[in-house]
């Protein structure tokens, strides 16, 4: 998981991790170089005190300087008597060596001659040099001397003890910090858990509020982020009380963009309801005066038939209004069995008899489908649906209605194999006076509402409606719910 996609929690967390990983190593390192230099200084000193033993005792047992080859004798045996256990000591003459370690019984244990030569490394100026002797004795801090006679006497202590305390101190700072992570990783969630509530309670409503229908209809915006979280005083109480003021405004424009809406339905529901009357009594005139019998010049029969073909269309283009606006308020809406098998045979067959230059089929399952619904609605949805695909495929298109039952929904399905929907018009199909073609014709255009009347009366029932298109296949699909 990429770090850009973390939450701010584990983000919080794991920075306090950093910190306190950082901080403990920083500590750590602090600690282990002060406590070797501690031990380092200590041990040069000890290295001091057995380099002025080696010499008190030299000087006052040694007349000349015996060979380094020397194994043994009164001037070895006093000289290494005198130090602890582990102590090691040496003569160095010229280019030659000779040295011996005190073991923990007080015995003197000759270093073979490549360990003894490690010796002829170390200065004779008294000053502390690390040298490594190798095998079971490790590194050794030494200090040489030079006597008379240009002899120099070597005397060396062991680091095991500075090295073994410093590691120790090492592990017991890896496990400290080991634990203190463990424990502020548990802690440091709790605490930016606690931290982080109100954020979350914000986030909370931000999330209640997404839900919520706010493209259309009426909204009521209740959702607040509450007093305790919108104290202007901390970080997240000004988040809050932003997002309150924000809400503030997007309510009253809701208000407002829905109180325009409702203006609007209410003219075109009563306009249409008051056009219906004199629409009527247009088509009734023309269409008596056109059959009376009067001696009526050609134009003038030919002009009374189009005022009465054109009051026909307006009264169907009022009449979709009028059933839209009733939509919207959620009325005009009935409540019974309807048998879907029976409403897409009635369909089909009507669609067949107008669209004869069209191949229609039908797609049934072998048992009726039901749902409880608007019979009339729910025929016009289906002639809506058909005869949108008979007016905007060419001649010889094959359209394919089917029906099926998925859980607890049927699925009504409208499907041809003509030129598909333009990919711009596809997302506002269904909106109002939405037309596959510009042209306002009464032949090749269309008022745009026969979609819109299919999306509010499935939506009326419960439903959905959507549609896939691509060259050479758009499907509609119905779902209405069967209780």
């Amino acid at each position: 998981m990429r770090p850009s996609t973390w939450t701010l929690r584990r983000r919080l967390v794991l920075g306090i991790l950093g910190l306190l990983a950082a901080a403990s190593v920083i500590v750590g390192l602090v600690s282990v170089l002060a406590l070797r230099g501690f031990l380092m200084d200590r041990l040069d000193a000890q290295l001091a005190s057995a380099t002025g033993r080696t010499q008190l005792a030299t000087n006052g047992q040694m007349g000349d300087a015996p060979a380094p080859d020397v194994p043994g004798g009164g001037f070895a045996t006093l000289r290494f008597g005198v130090q602890g256990p582990y102590t090691v000591t040496g003569v160095v003459v010229g280019e030659a060596a000779r040295a011996g370690v005190v073991t923990e019984s007080g015995d003197i244990q000759f270093l073979d001659e490549e360990r003894s030569n490690a010796l002829l490394a170390v200065p004779s100026t008294g000053e502390p040099v690390t040298v490594d002797l190798g095998g079971e004795l490790g590194e050794y801090r030494a200090a040489g001397d030079e006597l008379p006679g240009g002899v120099v006497v070597v005397t060396a202590l062991p680091l095991s003890d500075v090295d073994d305390t410093v590691s120790q101190l090492v592990w017991v700072v890896i496990a400290v910090a080991l634990a203190v992570l463990a424990a502020a990783a548990l802690a440091g969630r709790a605490v930016v858990r606690l931290a982080l509530r109100p954020l979350e309670r914000v986030a909370a409503t931000a999330s209640a509020v997404a839900d919520l229908p706010l493209a259309r209809g009426e909204v009521d915006l209740a959702h607040r982020v509450g007093a305790a979280d919108a104290d202007p005083a901390t970080e997240v109480g000004r988040v809050g009380a932003a997002f309150n003021r924000m809400l503030d405004h997007v309510a009253s424009a809701l208000a407002a963009r829905q109180e325009s809406e409702n203006k609007v339905r209410r003219f075109v529901a009563d306009a249409s309801h008051e056009l219906r009357t004199p629409l009527a009594s247009i088509r009734g005139y023309a269409e008596l005066t056109r059959r009376a019998g009067h001696d009526l010049p050609d134009d003038v029969v030919h002009s009374l038939g189009r005022v009465e073909s054109e009051a026909v269309r307006m009264t169907s283009l009022v009449e979709d209004l009028l059933l839209l606006a009733r939509l919207d308020e959620g009325r005009d809406l009935e409540r019974r069995e309807v048998d879907l098998s029976r409403l897409l045979i009635d369909a089909v067959s009507d669609a067949t008899v107008a669209g004869p230059d069209h191949v229609w089929s039908l797609d049934l399952p072998e048992e009726p489908v039901a749902v409880t619904g608007d019979d009339g609605r729910l025929r016009q949805v289906v002639a809506n649906l058909l005869a949108n695909a008979r007016t905007h495929t060419p001649a010889g298109t094959e359209v394919t209605v089917g029906l099926a039952v998925e859980s607890d929904a049927a699925v009504i399905t409208v499907a041809d194999d003509g030129p598909g929907i333009a990919e711009d018009l596809a997302p506002r199909l269904f909106e109002r006076f939405a037309r596959g073609d510009s042209s306002r014709s009464r032949t090749a255009g269309s008022t745009g509402l026969g979609l819109a009347i299919v999306r509010a009366v499935v939506e009326g029932h419960g439903g959905t409606v959507v549609v896939e298109s691509v060259p050479g296949s758009t499907v509609f699909t119905v779902r209405l719910p069967r209780e």
